[in-house]
């Protein structure tokens, strides 16, 4: 089944990508990418948004690790939608007992949910949201432990990153229903994790297009009579992207396996978490450069499809935590039991998920 919704969704997706990249020069409104309108339906009618759920909850009924490889090929297609902010959405609402998201949903974190007589205020700003403009449902995580569902109310100031995607400051001074909030499933600070991990996923969907976009072209261009793949240097400087390629696949592979440790050991799926996004971003920044050295100048033109990719590479690695913050986060973890835990940590958390 895994296999048959993959291929779908590469289809689909593949369909649509062509269409966006073709009209992307006039579908620039402030500096971000218009929303896909058609693209969204088409997403929502399959029934992706709901991938992480199980059966019974409406979903598809697979593992995460089956679920995620979606995730991946929106990033290897440049698709600019939140997907994966929409799944983790469902995946938490669905834990609360909550409603389900209606149309596109973001998670945000920061923002206070206050008891009032006749119900809850949610107060807070929140920077840097995927398209929080397009979002038709927004889940709030506070920092003790409640969770809640909104369908209106909040203001927004539009930005983007590097690649041209919405990420929007959202304001928040709304009151809600009692019904509205609930107990959170997970801490703030494991959201965090999540979103690292479904960023490590889109890193490697996107590395691992640039890599086969690089190979194409470095056997078509043809320089000083021969294409450019038969000079040592290309050679070398393609070897050393699949390696990074590969071993970001792995970390991500490694982490999405462990989102069933979410509730259960949240500490160890933090740590996998960590490892993932970490060694995801080191690759996005080489993998960025290589394709640009293979590519030449013309790789850096919005009208060249290498454009999108490593334009991803660069602004992802920095959403959820760069390398610097979660390689303090594993530091900080590896020290606090001191040399005699060094390896227990290895073999029991990181090395039993082999």
């Amino acid at each position: 089944m895994s296999e048959m919704i993959f291929d779908t969704a590469n289809r689909l997706f593949a369909d649509h990508a062509k269409a966006a990249f073709a009209a992307l020069p006039q579908r620039q409104v402030d500096g971000a990418v218009a929303w896909q309108s058609e693209l969204w339906e088409a997403i929502e009618e399959f029934g992706f948004p709901l991938a992480l759920l199980s059966e019974e909850e409406g979903g598809f009924g697979l593992e995460s690790l089956e679920a995620l490889p979606i995730i991946r090929l929106v990033g290897a297609h440049a698709l600019p939608v939140p997907l994966a902010e929409t799944m983790l959405a469902n995946y938490l609402l669905a834990a609360a007992g909550l409603s389900l998201a209606r149309g596109p949903a973001v998670v945000v974190t920061g923002v206070e949910i206050v008891s009032e007589s006749t119900g809850w205020r949610l107060q807070g700003k929140v920077r840097e949201v995927a398209w929080g403009r397009a979002a038709q449902t927004v889940v709030v995580l506070d920092d003790v432990g409640r969770i809640a569902r909104i369908e209106q109310g909040w203001s927004i100031e539009e930005g983007h990153n590097l690649a041209a995607e919405a990420r929007d400051t959202l304001h928040f001074d709304i009151s809600l229903a009692a019904e509205m909030v609930a107990t959170s499933p997970v801490r703030c600070e494991v959201f965090e994790a999540m979103g690292a991990v479904m960023r490590a996923q889109g890193l490697a969907g996107v590395l691992e297009e640039t890599l086969k976009r690089c190979i194409d072209y470095s056997g078509e261009r043809v320089q000083f009579g021969r294409p450019i793949c038969a000079f040592q240097v290309i050679q070398q400087n393609l070897a050393e992207l699949a390696g990074q390629v590969a071993a970001a696949r792995a970390g991500a592979d490694m982490a999405g396996a462990a989102l069933s440790l979410v509730k259960t050991q949240p500490q160890n799926f933090i740590l996998l978490a960590a490892t993932a996004k970490m060694r995801a971003g080191e690759a996005a920044g080489k993998a960025a450069w290589v394709a640009h050295q293979v590519h030449g100048a013309i790789g850096y033109t919005r009208e060249f499809q290498l454009h999108p990719l490593t334009t991803r590479l660069w602004a992802w690695r920095d959403e959820f935590g760069n390398e610097n913050y979660w390689a303090e986060i594993l530091g900080e973890t590896c020290l606090a039991g001191g040399a005699e835990d060094f390896w227990p940590l290895l073999a029991d958390r990181v090395g039993g998920m082999q």
